[in-house]
């Protein structure tokens, strides 16, 4: 009897991935029922035409040059509150993602794995970046707009303290990711753990780690764009005050060019991709 006779047709995995299935729709289900969740509402008459009117008022865009020099304003005063966040996240977020990853764990090289005691030392590190991630980056605005007024910089100090957690915790993911023997072996020839991180990981990692931090931009310039409703500036101001206003024209021009920053973003981060591929 040949090979092919005797195997069996069926999937192996077939009742795995039914009971998967099963087990995913019994978790979603009640929370679609605590939301009332309801997508008829969508396709109602009535709510059709509410909504096809509310469409209606937001075109053609507001292309006035009093408007456009406005816009092109709020635009700079965006990117600039994304990217000085940013920086600022990254100078709190590569020492601390340093400090709590294992990567460069001297115990590591000595023994072949961190010990308790390096291991409870990354712990209040750690604990610290879950800390700073886990309060999302609107609540700190609405406490720095009332602690240093409006404007951009309270958006700039609630990027940078949300996002240097976020950074911190997958730039240290990433770098005990990558093929530990480079390091270990340059800190066993007695080099630091610093000459064996920009040697040793940061070329395996440096793809990865450019993709994730253009990613993060990008997040922030969205973020930006929604700390603007609670009085931080750029461009999320303008949609308040357009929309309060009622100036459809307006709001799709700003939502066009925040489109454009987008799109910006990911054609930045598809050529340093391909740079350091």
């Amino acid at each position: 009897m040949s090979l092919t006779a005797t195997r069996d047709p069926r999937d192996p995995a077939l009742l795995p991935r039914l009971a998967m299935g099963l087990l995913a729709v019994l978790l979603l289900w009640p929370g679609l029922v605590l939301t009332e969740f309801d997508l008829g509402l969508l396709f109602d008459p009535r709510n059709s035409s509410t909504l096809g009117r509310f469409l209606a008022g937001f075109w053609p865009p507001d292309l006035s040059a009093e408007f456009l020099a406005m816009l092109g304003k709020a635009t700079l005063e965006t990117l600039a509150m994304a990217t000085a966040g940013l920086a600022l996240a990254l100078a709190l977020a590569i020492p601390l993602g340093l400090m709590s990853s294992k990567a460069l764990s001297v115990s590591a090289v000595v023994h072949g794995r961190p010990s308790r005691w390096s291991s409870a030392a990354r712990y209040p590190v750690r604990l610290l970046l879950m800390l700073l991630r886990s309060i999302p980056e609107i609540v700190w605005a609405l406490l720095f707009v009332r602690a240093v007024g409006l404007g951009p910089t309270a958006g700039v100090l609630a990027i940078a303290i949300t996002y240097s957690g976020m950074l911190g915790k997958v730039f240290a993911e990433i770098c005990e990711s990558v093929d530990q023997r480079p390091a270990r072996a340059l800190m066993q020839g007695g080099s630091s753990r610093l000459g064996a991180f920009f040697y040793g990981i940061l070329p395996l990692a440096a793809q990865e780690l450019t993709s994730y931090t253009l990613y993060r931009w990008e997040c922030a310039v969205r973020a930006s764009v929604i700390m603007g409703f609670v009085g931080a500036g750029g461009l999320g101001q303008m949609i308040d005050l357009s929309i309060r206003m009622f100036a459809g024209g307006e709001v799709v021009s700003i939502l066009l060019t925040f489109l454009l920053l987008v799109l910006l973003a990911d054609q930045l981060s598809t050529l340093l991709r391909r740079r350091l591929a």
